[in-house]
């Protein structure tokens, strides 16, 4: 049923594309159900380990840990990318998500062991999904509306975001965070099914091959995404610890609900930002997108340390989602071209993984640091203010794609 609307709805608008609207729809439909089952569960994810009695410093620790140990399974998902194809990739990242909600649902009885397996499913299926889908939609996206097929993306995506985490929290406040885990994993297997349908679109059986990859004209573009990986942990992982232990602190079982309705808030800000976003792109203005939404973001990071109450998180979060979707956007479309001009586009999004891994790293062990430093609220406080400073090497990337339009505007 998602897949016929989302079909109906991308054939009107998207008669000038190559590949088939089936397709299409099956890549949106699989990503938007793998969305909604991430989103019921892993917004909540540390902060469900600290009420499980983990502390802080444990939490950030075993995050640390699991981005730098991330970076080899990335290779080794990339190689499997190249041999059998995005889409097996993106169906084997599926499966191996329901696995790791399991052990993730047993934390009570086997602890720190049920943790170990549950990283270990996890970044296997989270690197192979996303290199998958990156590989893919690289492939088959239009050069010329690449920024309109951004904004359709995004849109379903954020559709998927903002009901998400509200559902996780209303059934983890009626049934127990342990029941939505189990729904999570049914889920992943639902969003597995479309990509059973159709053959793959890049060549399988591909060489993972570093040999003529072009690093001088790319390394400003990939260690820019250490910026993206900080930035991700800064509002997916400590920004919700921030409101459970600080803010909302008095909340008991009911804490999951409140915290899925304050990240849900946003999803008409999300939906006009992403529309408008890619039109900016297709307009050739996506390199100026990069920079102001960058600067932003960075704000919005700033206010973090004001927030004090339910009004200022939730304008916060509409904040951010102004700044994160225009720079996400303008900085995917800038990557997939040079994924393109690279010839090695299943390496070049490795690296790009890769270096997100380590700025997630290098953020999970900044907040670590200041924590055993300052304790828990100081500690918040001077990460988020690093932060604002960190995610601005995101607008460091010189992504050929824009400096073309830029000259050209500029000519003419």
């Amino acid at each position: 049923m998602i897949q016929s609307i989302i079909n109906k709805l991308l054939e009107r608008r998207h008669f000038w594309r190559y590949a088939t609207f089936s397709e299409i729809a099956e890549l949106y439909t699989a990503k938007t159900v793998r969305v909604i089952a991430l989103n019921i569960i892993s917004g909540f994810t540390s902060v469900y380990l600290y009420r499980e009695g983990y502390s802080l410093t444990f939490i950030m620790s075993f995050w640390t840990i699991f981005y730098l140990l991330k970076t080899p399974v990335i290779i080794l998902s990339s190689m499997i990318v190249a041999h059998f194809g995005p889409k097996h990739g993106m169906l084997y990242g599926n499966l191996l998500y329901v696995p790791a909600m399991m052990a993730l649902g047993s934390v009570n009885e086997f602890g720190v062991g049920a943790i170990i397996v549950w990283a270990i499913f996890v970044a296997f299926s989270a690197s192979l999904h996303e290199l998958g889908y990156s590989v893919n939609f690289s492939k088959i996206k239009n050069a010329e509306h690449a920024g309109r097929e951004l904004a359709f993306m995004n849109i379903f995506i954020k559709v998927a975001t903002g009901v998400s985490p509200v559902i996780g929290g209303l059934l983890a406040l009626w049934l127990g965070l342990e029941a939505v885990m189990w729904i999570a994993a049914a889920l992943f297997l639902v969003a597995s099914i479309p990509l059973f349908r159709t053959a793959e679109q890049v060549e399988t059986r591909q060489r993972f091959n570093v040999s003529g990859f072009p690093w001088r004209a790319n390394i400003r573009n990939l260690t820019a995404n250490l910026g993206v990986g900080y930035d991700a942990i800064a509002t997916g992982t400590v920004w919700p610890l921030f409101l459970a232990i600080v803010i909302f602190s008095a909340y008991g079982v009911d804490i999951y609900a409140q915290l899925g309705l304050m990240s849900s808030v946003t999803i008409i800000t999300a939906l006009i930002a992403s529309y408008s976003y890619g039109k900016v792109i297709d307009k050739n203005r996506g390199g100026e997108l990069l920079k102001i939404s960058v600067g932003f973001n960075g704000l919005v990071h700033l206010m973090r340390v004001f927030v004090n109450s339910s009004p200022g998180v939730i304008a916060t979060n509409i904040a951010n989602e102004v700044a994160t979707t225009g720079h996400n956007m303008a900085f995917m479309r800038g990557s997939f071209d040079a994924a393109d001009l690279s010839g090695h586009r299943i390496l070049y999004l490795c690296l790009v993984d890769v270096m997100i891994s380590l700025g997630a790293a290098i953020a999970s062990a900044t907040l670590l640091v200041l924590i055993l430093l300052m304790g828990h609220e100081s500690g918040f406080t001077v990460f988020f203010i690093i932060a604002s400073l960190a995610v601005l090497q995101i607008g460091t990337a010189n992504f050929r794609l824009y400096r073309k339009k830029l000259f050209d505007s500029v000519l003419y």
